[in-house]
């Protein structure tokens, strides 16, 4: 198959909508298939560049003001247009609804291409990043959610990694188009499996190899919640010789160091900023457990990449992540921005070696589930019965006016009333041929 993923956040942008568009496009090309990926530049040109065995097409772009390091292509209509018409994709996989999604949904329907919409985002908490617009956030989700709903709608088939995703479309879901069907972003369990720690990544980022380490992976970003886990920790740190490590970079790094000062654990307190993705990796390994307090998850890759190498969630009940982290069984969830009850779940696991091991395993259990392998089968499997479907609609959809002239006996005696051959009336305008 010819597959196109249209995606405005990608890879090298460190966001789970970026990697799971660079896992789908890697894994569909290691299977056959040719796969073009659109997304913005990183140096506001447009261009085209190779990852490893599939082709990124780069379109204009501009800084994106509201969070680190993410770039936005408010015009790609052009671009985008060129490569559809040019890559004649067998299908259009969308992974968000902003410019680049917008016009590969246009110009895809124009061309009568199959499409698969992913819905990744919910809308809550999202201006948290603008301290100002907080306040208008419940209107402004209001809408997000009913754009949401008419965007997707347009797609021949909608996803989500999650039953929850249904909740990003708000009081809007029962007006979907279509139904909505759940497959999981999944993860690279060849990647990511108990083992342990490479000696050599505690020296590096200056890491202590004798108590246990709380990790969080991610967006340092305000909508992450991350102060909550700051503060729980201060709590922690009262009860357990333990280090909090975050890695990952946003635009919130710099107030959460500062916390951490204020609240005297800067010691305890390892902050990367961004690192390379061989060392994202080796830092999971480190972790006693994972620690989320983000409500505005649809899944949480990084969530499942930690448990997948047997580590205990402690995870904030909101968004998607009651999915991941089942309370009791593999960690404890705590209620949005608690960080007394964030605290108490990480100190029970650290005091209690056979909990967490038990923990540790049910958390095995659950990332097994996920195998990237089997999303890609699903995915091969959707696109297959889309292109199936998207024949049968046209086949069935009546003619327009115009074929169903050409196709009549006027157009006979058209064609000999002004001498002309079949091609030359099919060349015909529309003006042209109601003139006649």
């Amino acid at each position: 198959m010819k597959i196109l993923i249209p995606s405005d956040l990608h890879w090298p942008v460190l966001n789970g909508v970026a990697v799971f568009s660079r896992n789908l496009a890697r894994g569909l090309a290691a299977r056959g298939h040719e796969v073009i990926v659109i997304a913005p530049s990183q140096d506001g040109k447009k261009s085209v560049e190779v990852d490893g065995n599939y082709t990124i097409y780069r379109v204009r772009s501009t800084v994106f003001p509201f969070y680190q390091n993410f770039r936005i292509s408010p015009t790609p209509q052009l671009e985008v247009r060129k490569i559809i018409e040019e890559f004649e994709p067998d299908i259009i996989h969308i992974q968000m609804l902003m410019w680049i999604g917008q016009a590969a949904m246009y110009f895809g329907r124009r061309r009568n291409i199959p499409i698969v919409s992913t819905s990744h985002a919910m809308a809550e908490n999202l201006l948290d990043n603008l301290k100002n617009a907080a306040p208008l956030s419940r209107p402004i989700n209001y809408m997000l959610s009913d754009y949401g709903r008419r965007f997707h709608s347009r797609a021949d088939v909608i996803t989500s990694p999650t039953k929850s995703g249904l909740k990003s479309f708000g009081k809007h879901v029962d007006k979907l188009a279509k139904p909505v069907k759940i497959i999981s972003n999944g993860i690279d369990l060849t990647a990511y499996s108990p083992s342990k720690p490479d000696p050599k990544i505690y020296e590096t980022y200056g890491l202590p190899t004798n108590k246990p380490i709380v990790t969080y992976i991610g967006r340092v970003d305000a909508e992450k919640h991350l102060s909550v886990l700051v503060d729980a920790f201060q709590t922690v740190r009262e009860a357990v010789d333990a280090h909090l490590l975050i890695v990952g970079a946003g635009v919130d790094l710099e107030v959460l160091v500062d916390l951490a000062d204020e609240y005297g654990i800067a010691d305890h307190v390892t902050f990367t900023g961004r690192v390379s993705d061989e060392d994202k990796i080796a830092l999971e390994y480190v972790g006693s457990l994972y620690a989320i307090a983000s409500p505005a998850e649809l899944q949480s890759i990084a969530t499942l990449e930690a448990m997948a190498c047997g580590q205990p969630v402690v995870a904030v009940d909101a968004g998607a992540l009651g999915e991941l982290c089942h309370n009791g069984k593999n960690g404890y969830l705590f209620a949005l921005d608690d960080a007394e009850q964030m605290a108490d779940g990480i100190i029970k696991i650290l005091n209690d070696k056979t909990l967490r091991e038990k923990f540790s395993k049910e958390s095995l259990k659950i990332a097994r589930k996920h195998d990237l392998e089997s999303t890609l089968t699903q995915f091969e499997n959707l696109y297959k019965r889309t292109m199936k479907s998207k024949q049968k609609e046209l086949a069935a959809r009546p003619a327009s006016w115009r074929d169903r002239l050409l196709e009549s006996d006027l157009f006979e005696y058209l064609r000999a009333a002004r001498d002309v051959d079949d091609d030359e009336l099919k060349n015909f305008s529309d003006d042209e041929l109601k003139k006649l």
